[in-house]
């Protein structure tokens, strides 16, 4: 548990099966996660074995994506009051978990950014390209939605408390890759409140199935701004449930 609060790590997985036992065990061995959630979308058949030698619990989503794993981890995690997002795939830190929630205290949602340099580690898949497109939308989201400081809208490595799981959990619609994105700018246009800090960004064990291809990451570029422009024309005014603090006080 995390200060007196249950926290489940999220990890979907397709294709790193070279990785994933290692991935669980680190965060199994920060002695602070009650629960880990694997969600095999389709995944390589040398993962089910490889998970079967940790802890963790797997569960299996037929649909394919990113997205729709994600969605599916978060009908799974109903019993947490904190959750966190991780990708399995060696390039990020489990112990930069220990980054993140220290603001889960001040606020909903905590998200990860890549693009810090120093933070941007040897053979991690973060060249001029990839960082500065990233860098590009995430400013266009400051601008259009007048918010807070944003440097990266690809990191999947984020926290976020039950409250602000509940509200965005039945909005999510895509099952793709575009799904982190929608995740945050939908954080962005409401009431919730977050914070985006620097994550170390390693090496992938394998290939990417986007972010390894050009065309195949300027195609989800573009659908992010186009998520973006979207939300902002439509912005919600869907009320958010109090914060358990505003509640007690």
């Amino acid at each position: 548990m995390w200060n007196q609060q249950r926290l489940t790590v999220i990890l979907p997985t397709y294709n790193e099966h070279l990785s994933i036992a290692d991935c669980i065990q680190r965060f199994e061995a920060l002695g602070i996660v009650d629960e880990i959630i694997v969600v095999n979308n389709n995944a390589h058949p040398d993962t089910s074995p490889a998970v079967a030698t940790t802890g963790a619990r797997e569960v299996f989503e037929p649909v394919q994506g990113y997205g729709a794993a994600i969605r599916r981890g978060l009908q799974e995690s109903h019993d947490a009051d904190l959750v966190c997002i991780c990708e399995p795939d060696g390039t990020f830190d489990p112990e930069d978990i220990l980054k993140l929630l220290p603001y889960t205290g001040d606020v909903d949602v905590v998200f990860g950014s890549r693009t810090v340099q120093e933070f941007i580690l040897a053979g991690a898949n973060m060249g001029t390209f990839l960082k500065w497109g990233n860098w590009a939308v995430a400013k266009l989201t400051e601008v259009l939605f007048n918010t807070v400081y944003l440097s990266d809208v690809g990191c999947t490595f984020r926290v976020m408390n039950r409250r602000s799981v509940d509200h965005i959990a039945p909005q999510l619609e895509r099952n793709g890759s575009a799904l982190g994105f929608e995740m945050m700018v939908r954080v962005v246009s409401s009431d919730l409140s977050f914070v985006q800090l620097p994550v170390n960004y390693n090496a992938r064990v394998g290939e990417s199935s986007v972010t390894g291809s050009r065309m195949k990451a300027i195609w989800l570029g573009l659908e992010m701004i186009r998520l973006c422009f979207a939300h902002r024309l439509r912005r919600s005014g869907t009320p958010i449930a109090p914060s358990r603090r505003g509640a007690e006080g």
